[in-house]
């Protein structure tokens, strides 16, 4: 079956590409309003892009209404925001920072969550987040009305001590982050999934 993606098939492109795309990382987005009020949510949209320098990307869409999400809003004015990336102990509470509450209310608060402080940039991190990514806006992209592509270059990295094998030379313990992806549908998520490992090939001309 093919589905041509044409402007009225929008939606049903969304549906496509969210069950067939998966799974995908969370980012779990700390930012500050020009009023310095915390807004939290999770975006899916999100992957590493580069490293040099080091990039993430964060696709974030419109609201219902068509207008600018808070956390889109925010990076635009602030040119900063954390990525924390999410645990299973921390899955219910992620998904409550999902609320449509109003700008001038506090995703953090509505789900009892407690910040830590960044060490580069304004917008708090969530504690307890296995890992916590600093960013600098390096590029806004308009992709569509209200849609933004968020380019941010990463300033520091946090990671819990208990998920260090070797802390000097970075070896981190992936597992232990206990992280969990977005899969399909409304609300739908993977955890541990199984491994598998393949090594890289290296070519080797035929003599």
């Amino acid at each position: 079956m093919r589905y041509d993606m044409t402007p009225e098939n929008r939606a049903l492109g969304y549906k496509l590409l969210t069950a067939t795309v998966t799974p995908r990382p969370i980012a779990w987005v700390t930012s500050l309003s020009p009023e310095g009020l915390v807004n939290a949510a999770p975006y899916s949209f999100f992957n590493v892009m580069g490293n040099d320098p080091p990039v993430v990307a964060l696709g974030i869409m419109a609201k219902p209404d068509g207008t600018l999400k808070d956390t889109a809003r925010n990076i635009l004015a602030t040119r900063a925001f954390v990525v924390n990336l999410v645990s299973r102990a921390q899955a219910e509470a992620m998904n409550h920072t999902c609320i449509d509450a109003p700008p001038e209310v506090s995703e953090i608060e509505l789900a009892g969550l407690d910040t830590l402080p960044s060490a580069q940039i304004a917008p708090p991190r969530i504690a307890g987040a296995p890992v916590s990514i600093e960013c600098i806006l390096h590029q806004a992209v308009e992709t569509g009305t209200a849609q933004m592509l968020m380019i941010g270059e990463v300033k520091a990295i946090h990671i819990d001590d208990a998920c260090l094998l070797d802390a000097g030379r970075g070896y981190v313990d992936t597992p232990a982050l206990d992280l969990i992806a977005r899969m399909h549908g409304a609300g739908w998520y993977a955890h541990r999934p199984a491994l598998f490992e393949l090594e890289r090939p290296r070519y080797a001309p035929k003599g």
